[in-house]
């Protein structure tokens, strides 16, 4: 199956960037989250292993009961910040000098993309758009225990006024020439960086990052708020006390995502009917058993094309969610659990 959903997140880049968009942000979150799901129990040849693996966060949703993270009788402070809707990504050091840049993938092993960032003055000019650290990493920041190795990870994003900006930004790290690269209108915001060893608090961590660094990050609120933002992030602010809260196979659990319940309405496929356009475009169109979505009767959504229907595997019968994109137009976002 990956084979065939990465060609068609490949065809949903490319008609982006042709400026005829063929599936939303969220139908494309989700196929790409399928994607990276895939490759967790397939195949990574050809993929670079994270030095320090990009767990995804578990996701609460207003009115949930949230975790509480408990020192002694007293509750252990918690930091706020955006999550940012981008592309996640490593910039890695090694020895204190910049090594590779890797993208998340499916946080075990990610694309190396180092070629974008090497052989090109354009990413060390003064006049560049993505702020990073480009000297030496002091030595009081490096790994005592892992050679030397310190990873940045963050999200390379696009301004809020760029259609379909998280398509765009994912897109931009595809690209293979690294002059066609820095003409995007990208930036990278950090929010982590390990190992951890140097720190007590993730706030610390954070204005290192900031402040000696000279990284964008999730702290300063004039560059995030140009960026779109997928809810929020709840983090314990001791490091000791996030790593002893552990991990599961996919989510740190001193760290969680809040989010709006927006992820569409329940209602089942009852038929597929192909409609031409005034183009003589041919789509597949999904009838539906009507729902009510914004107060406005819904009863077909597009289908886009045979490959968004074999990428979610759907058919007839299958029970799905569905939203109206941009408040308009009725989409399938993924099937229902």
């Amino acid at each position: 199956m990956s084979k065939s959903l990465k060609q068609f997140l490949e065809e949903c880049k490319d008609a982006y960037y042709a400026g005829e968009p063929i599936i939303s942000d969220s139908q494309y979150d989700h196929l790409e989250e399928i994607y990276n799901e895939d490759l967790s129990v397939g195949t990574n040849r050809g993929r670079v292993k994270h030095w320090f693996r990009m767990y995804s966060l578990q996701k609460f949703y207003l009115g949930d009961e949230f975790p509480v993270w408990q020192s002694g009788v007293y509750s252990e402070p918690e930091v706020d910040t955006p999550k940012l809707d981008g592309a996640a990504a490593a910039i890695r050091y090694l020895d204190g000098k910049f090594h590779s840049v890797v993208t998340r993938g499916n946080g075990e092993y990610g694309e190396d993309v180092t070629h974008l960032f090497t052989g090109n003055d354009l990413w060390t000019s003064k006049n560049c758009k993505i702020k990073w650290f480009k000297g030496n990493i002091p030595d009081r920041l490096l790994s005592k225990h892992l050679h030397g190795a310190v990873q940045v990870t963050g999200e390379f994003v696009a301004p809020k006024y760029i259609p379909n900006a998280r398509n765009y930004a994912a897109g931009a790290l595809n690209l293979k020439d690294p002059t066609e690269f820095w003409s995007k209108e990208i930036t990278f915001i950090a929010y982590d960086m390990q190992p951890y060893e140097c720190f007590d608090r993730y706030t610390d961590l954070l204005s290192t990052l900031n402040d000696y660094l000279g990284f964008n990050t999730i702290i300063d609120d004039t560059v995030t708020e140009d960026y779109p933002q997928d809810g929020r992030v709840v983090r314990v602010d001791s490091i000791d006390r996030y790593l002893r809260e552990g991990f599961t196979s996919k989510h740190p659990r001193g760290a969680f995502a809040v989010k709006e319940r927006t992820e569409g309405i329940r209602t089942k496929i009852l038929d597929v009917i192909w409609q031409t356009g005034k183009t003589g475009k041919v789509t597949p169109v999904a009838i539906l058993k009507p729902i009510d979505i914004d107060n406005a009767t819904v009863s077909r959504a597009t289908l886009n094309n045979p490959g968004f229907i074999e990428a979610l595997d759907l058919k007839i019968g299958d029970s799905v969610l569905v939203e109206r994109a941009g408040g308009i137009i009725p989409r399938i976002i993924k099937k229902a659990e």
